[in-house]
C-alpha cells in the first residue's frame, strides 16, 4: 500500500506546476498535461517516487544516523522546523551557511562557541565581565542560535540532505554533491530532477502539498527509528539471556 494516495495529493495541489514558459526540460517525464498555460505533474509518478524516498529515509533512520532538512523559502520554514523537530532530525530554515557541509568543520567550531557562550550565562562568568561584553556576547549568541542552533546536535556530516525547492537551494545541492552525500528533494517543474537521487515530482510552493510530503517523510522516518529501538531491545535481551545461561552453567559447575 502506497504511503500517500493520488487523491490526498490532489486535495493539497501537489499537481500543479509553473507556467509552461518556466518549465525546465527534464522534468518533462513527470508532466501529465498543459492547461491554460500551466503544467499539471503526474501525481501517479509523485506516488510512486513518495514512496521511493520515505522508504529510502527510513532505512537511514533506523541506522541511527542523521537527515539534514533544508527549506529556506518562506512557506516551507516553519513546516519543515516542526517537521525536523518531531523526529530530532537537524534542519536549516534561515540562510544557509555557505561550506556547511564542505566547510563541516568550522561550522563546529562555531557551534561549539555558541555552548560557550550558553555556559557563560550559566556559570557565574557575566558577572565578571563589563555590561558592554555581556552585551556582546549576548548578540553574538542569539545570532548563533537562529542560523546553527537547529544543528546543534550535528556532530558529523549528514547522511543524507532533504530540500525543499531544489533552485533555491542549489548551493545545498552542490557541497552534497561534492561530498557525495545522498540527496532528496520536491521537484518542480521549473527544477532539475536530475540534481538529486531521489526527485519527488510536485508543487514545491503550496504550504498543503509541502506539509503532506513531509508529513510522510516524518512517518517514515519515525518507522525506522521505531525499528531500531526494536532491535536494540531484542539484541539486548540476546544478551541478558546469554548472560544468564553463563551464570547458570558457572554455578552448576561450582555445584559439581
Amino acid at each position: 500500500m502506497s504511503r500517500v494516495t493520488y487523491q490526498e495529493l490532489l486535495d493539497a495541489g501537489a499537481h500543479f506546476g509553473h507556467l509552461k514558459s518556466k518549465w525546465n526540460p527534464k522534468m518533462a517525464p513527470y508532466i501529465f498535461m498543459e492547461t491554460r498555460g500551466i503544467h499539471i505533474i503526474d501525481l501517479n509518478k509523485t506516488v510512486a517516487k513518495i514512496d521511493e524516498a520515505a522508504n529510502a529515509l527510513k532505512q537511514i533512520a533506523k541506522s541511527g544516523k542523521k537527515i539534514l532538512f533544508v527549506a529556506t523559502k518562506k512557506q516551507a520554514k516553519e513546516i519543515v522546523a516542526n517537521a525536523a523537530g518531531k523526529v530530532n532530525m537537524p534542519f536549516i530554515v534561515e540562510r544557509w551557511p555557505g561550506g556547511m557541509l564542505t566547510n563541516f568543520a568550522t561550522v563546529r567550531k562555531s557551534v561549539k562557541k555558541m555552548g560557550q557562550y550558553e555556559k557563560m550565562e550559566t556559570d557565574g562568568t557575566f558577572a565578571n565581565i563589563s555590561k558592554k561584553e555581556r552585551l556582546m556576547i549576548t548578540r553574538a549568541k542569539s545570532k548563533m542560535e537562529r542560523f546553527l542552533g537547529s544543528i546543534s546536535d550535528l556532530s558529523r556530516l549528514p547522511a543524507a540532505v532533504f530540500i525543499i525547492d531544489l533552485n533555491k537551494e542549489h548551493i545545498a545541492v552542490a557541497e552534497a554533491h561534492k561530498l557525495n552525500i545522498p540527496t532528496f528533494g520536491i521537484a518542480d517543474t521549473n527544477t532539475d530532477p536530475s540534481q538529486v537521487d531521489f526527485a519527488i515530482p510536485a508543487n514545491d510552493d503550496a504550504t498543503k502539498s509541502i506539509s503532506l510530503i513531509m508529513d510522510t517523510m516524518v512517518k517514515a522516518i519515525e518507522e525506522g527509528l521505531s525499528e531500531r529501538k526494536m532491535d536494540k531491545d531484542a539484541d539486548k535481551e540476546k544478551e541478558e539471556v546469554a548472560e544468564g545461561a553463563a551464570e547458570g552453567e558457572a554455578d552448576a559447575e561450582t555445584e559439581a
